[in-house]
């Protein structure tokens, strides 16, 4: 098989490329490095069935070309990340619905599997949890830039589903509920790898709010598993499913659980989310995936705890601070 994955030099994106490579599958990356670091996919260069274009989806011959030769496209390149999507909240809009656009567009005319990764910000300030996807999406008012990603991912899933039903062009639709693992970065506010190096480094470790919002977080194995499986799975096309783990936890617990596990005597400390990001800011104060429909559908079971994420993530950065 023939694998084609947009933003592919990210933390997600990159972990499915070694997946794929190390089951004898042709992969090719497409990233711009807008968000990324090729040093992600450093060690696939001289791999003999690994290409890479550096370049954004939104170059049409090019993205046209790739998707000839590929078989199926996952569709990961998106603007992630909560500072990212405060500060540069048109970017955000215009990367994520113009992207999925055109790879849908695409692939249309050769009928390429496409899946798409969503996100568990759809669910926005829904209160009705475990979340599941046949549930309401509540969002905040438009006033709240903090909402522009997740209604930019929900027409991104709109608009899978409509070219599947419409055009039936198969595509599958996954929401990610805060994937994490080693080469994540906290550049964009990724609260694992922010909290690491600051325990890491002696810095204070900042919890935003008051620190009492729980989420759940998905080893990117896991992830990246559940995604192989439901690409293949003929009865995962024209569906959305939740993956993520169930295993909840406040920030501020998350914040003393890596301090301890870092041996870190940094302080523990509260950041206002007006101070953080911007006045208003809004937040979900829970964030728990229902997994029952793709766990029926392939299996999928987290199989790394909280405390063995975190371990790995510690482990991941200590050596690169040795480097």
């Amino acid at each position: 098989m023939r694998v084609l994955i947009t933003g592919g030099s990210g933390f997600i994106g990159s972990h499915l490329a070694d997946a794929y490579l190390a089951r004898g599958e042709h992969v090719h990356v497409i990233d711009d490095l807008s968000t990324r670091s090729i040093e992600n996919i450093q060690h696939l260069k001289h791999h003999k069935r690994f290409g890479y274009t550096i370049d954004t989806v939104r170059n049409h011959p090019v993205l046209a070309e790739l998707i000839d030769r590929c078989d199926v496209v996952v569709h990961l390149a998106a603007a992630v990340g909560v500072k990212l999507i405060v500060e540069s909240p048109v970017r955000t809009i215009e990367t994520n619905i113009h992207c999925t656009e055109a790879v849908l567009a695409t692939a249309n005319k050769k009928k390429r599997k496409v899946l798409v990764a969503s996100t568990s910000e759809v669910y926005g300030l829904g209160g009705d949890v475990p979340f599941k996807e046949d549930g309401n999406l509540v969002m905040g008012a438009t006033t709240k830039g903090r909402w522009s990603y997740a209604c930019s991912k929900a027409l991104d899933e709109f608009l899978a589903l409509a070219y599947w039903q419409e055009k039936r062009l198969p595509t599958v639709i996954i929401r990610m509920f805060n994937t994490v693992g080693p080469r994540q970065t906290g550049q964009y506010g990724m609260v694992i790898p922010s909290f690491v190096k600051q325990a890491l480094s002696g810095r204070p470790i900042t919890a935003y709010g008051d620190g009492k919002q729980t989420r759940c977080f998905a080893y990117v194995e896991d992830v990246v598993g559940a995604i192989m499986k439901l690409v293949e799975h003929p009865d995962a096309v024209g569906e959305v499913f939740n993956v993520g783990s169930t295993e909840e936890i406040s920030i501020l617990k998350l914040a003393e659980r890596v301090k301890k596990l870092a041996e870190s005597d940094s302080e523990i400390v509260l950041v206002p989310y007006d101070e953080a990001y911007a006045s208003g800011f809004e937040d979900m104060p829970r964030r728990i995936p229902d997994i029952t429909k793709v766990q029926k559908l392939i299996g999928y079971k987290p199989t790394r705890d909280l405390d063995g994420i975190l371990n790995e993530v510690i482990a991941y950065y200590s050596e690169e601070q040795h480097v």
